[in-house]
C-alpha cells in the first residue's frame, strides 16, 4: 500500500481556501482538480462538499500518492485520480480520457509558477473544451501585481523557484487575466488570502 505523501502547505491553507470557496461551490455539481499533488486538498475538500463529484488530476507520477489519499478517505464522491498535464503543439492542450462528461467547475492550487509560461498559455488554451458555459475557475496562489511582488517573502520564493527551474516563477496576475480573457472567462473575484496568496475566480461565459 502506497503510503500517503504530505504537504504542511495543504493543511495550513485548506481551510482559508475552503472558507473562500464555499459560496462558489454551493450550486457546483463536476469539479476538476488540476494539479491535486499530495492528494490533501481532494480528500478534504469533496469531504466538505460532498453534493460535488470531485475529479483529481496530476502527473502520472503522483496519483498513486492521490489513491492513497481517496482511498483512506473512502468518500463516494472522490473520484479515482487520472493523468493530466497542460501539453505544447501539435498535442491537445489538455487531454482527459476519453467519455469524460464536462465539468462545471475547475480548481487549481500553487501550480502556475511551477509551470512554465508556454504550459500556463496551453492550460488555459484547454479549458473551455472541457467546461460546461457558465462554469466556474478557480486558481490559488502567489501572483505579482504591476510588475512588483507582493512580499519580500514572495521575491525569495521566486528567487528560488527561477534557480531551480528558469521556466517557472510567479506570475503577473495580469497576463493571467489576459489568458483567461481570450478563453472567454470572465473575471469575478480575486481575493487575498494567508501567507501573501491570491484566489483568482472568473466565469466561462
Amino acid at each position: 500500500m502506497t503510503e500517503k505523501p504530505y504537504s504542511l502547505a495543504c493543511e495550513r491553507n485548506r481551510e482559508p481556501i475552503a472558507a473562500a470557496l464555499d459560496p462558489f461551490m454551493a450550486d457546483r455539481r463536476r469539479v476538476l482538480e488540476i494539479g491535486s499533488g499530495t492528494g490533501q486538498h481532494a480528500a478534504w475538500f469533496a469531504q466538505r462538499w460532498p453534493w460535488l463529484q470531485w475529479q483529481p488530476s496530476d502527473h502520472p507520477d503522483h496519483l498513486a500518492g492521490i489513491r492513497a489519499w481517496r482511498d483512506d478517505a473512502g468518500l463516494a464522491n472522490l473520484q479515482p485520480p487520472f493523468a493530466l498535464q497542460a501539453a505544447l503543439p501539435p498535442a491537445p492542450p489538455l487531454a482527459v480520457p476519453a467519455g469524460t462528461p464536462r465539468f462545471d467547475a475547475v480548481f487549481s492550487a500553487n501550480t502556475l509558477h511551477i509551470m512554465g509560461w508556454e504550459h500556463v498559455q496551453a492550460l488555459f488554451a484547454g479549458l473551455p473544451a472541457l467546461l460546461e458555459g457558465g462554469a466556474l475557475l478557480a486558481v490559488y496562489g502567489p501572483f505579482n501585481y504591476g510588475g512588483e511582488y507582493t512580499s519580500d517573502s514572495n521575491a525569495q520564493f521566486d528567487g528560488w523557484l527561477k534557480a531551480r527551474d528558469p521556466r517557472s516563477g510567479i506570475r503577473d496576475a495580469e497576463a493571467v487575466q489576459a489568458l483567461a480573457v481570450a478563453q472567454g472567462f470572465v473575471a469575478v473575484d480575486d481575493l487575498p488570502m494567508p501567507a501573501n496568496n491570491r484566489l483568482l475566480v472568473w466565469r466561462l461565459g
